[in-house]
């Protein structure tokens, strides 16, 4: 099987419970980060603003949400009660998004990237 090479194609290879999740992370990206392009980029959905802003996946039990080192410890509090690991997240599939926090981070690295 080939790597897909668009986001819906991406996102057609999930079952429809985990598109429907990874299409509310798109959706939220896309709000917040209006004049951003989508890219796949490390084989995973990617928004790209002057640079890489976020990417995102999925995984067998859970989300990952790749804001950037950055985007994590400007939210070390709020994203407490995730796993993460250097630059990533991991949104647990039988949880509810959480898409509010999703959309700060998305608009702190949409800041960080166009102040470079």
């Amino acid at each position: 099987m080939t790597n897909p090479t668009t986001v819906d194609a991406y996102i057609a290879t999930f079952p429809a419970e985990v598109q429907t999740l990874l299409q509310q992370v798109r959706n939220t990206i896309q709000q917040a980060a209006p004049d951003a392009t989508e890219a796949i980029k490390y084989a995973m959905p990617t928004f790209v603003l002057n640079g890489n802003l976020v990417h995102f996946a999925a995984f067998k039990q859970h989300i990952g949400f790749y804001p950037a080192p950055t985007g994590i410890k400007a939210f070390e509090k709020e994203l407490s009660p995730y796993k993460q690991g250097k630059g990533s997240i991991q949104f647990p599939l039988d949880q509810p998004l959480p898409l509010d926090l999703i959309t700060k981070i998305v608009r702190y690295r949409v800041k960080q990237n166009t102040q470079q």
